[in-house]
């Protein structure tokens, strides 16, 4: 049973709002992402294969979705976050006159994502798969 639509409602294209939708989130990619560009088609083709019984890929470039539907392999994806925006140096920047002045924050004013990123990530992925099952099993006859 795939999780997604081919058309409209891809998994990995609502995996991707997901993840975006997450404060300090810049980047996305599933599977071999970017990194498929580098490379020839019959480089990233996961060939599907019989096992025991079970239907799978050999390999998995395409992080277990291909046509916006889930393949029965793991998911995996990559979320890329910004830094901490708040700098404890001084730098260059202007007042609201466009002069030049130099700046230097004193304490933070913006959280450090990092430590809460990966219980969010999961949360927000079980959160994608979970209402793509529900939906299959309602449009299910």
């Amino acid at each position: 049973m795939g999780l997604g639509e081919p058309e409209f409602g891809k998994l990995h294209a609502q995996l991707g709002a997901a993840m975006l939708g997450i404060n300090a989130a810049k980047g996305f990619e599933y599977g071999n992402g970017f990194d498929a560009v580098t490379h020839f088609g019959d480089e990233e083709n996961d060939v599907f294969t019989g096992e025991n019984g079970h239907i799978h890929t050999v390999t998995n470039h395409s992080g277990g979705i291909q046509g916006g539907i889930s393949n029965g392999e793991d998911i995996y994806f990559r979320v890329a976050f910004k830094p901490v925006a708040t700098l404890m140096m001084q730098q260059d920047t202007v007042k609201t006159d466009g002069s030049p002045t130099r700046f230097k924050a004193q304490g933070r004013h913006d959280p450090c994502v990092v430590p809460r990123a990966v219980p969010i990530v999961e949360a927000m992925a079980a959160m994608v798969v979970l209402d793509n099952y529900l939906r299959n099993k309602a449009t299910r006859l």
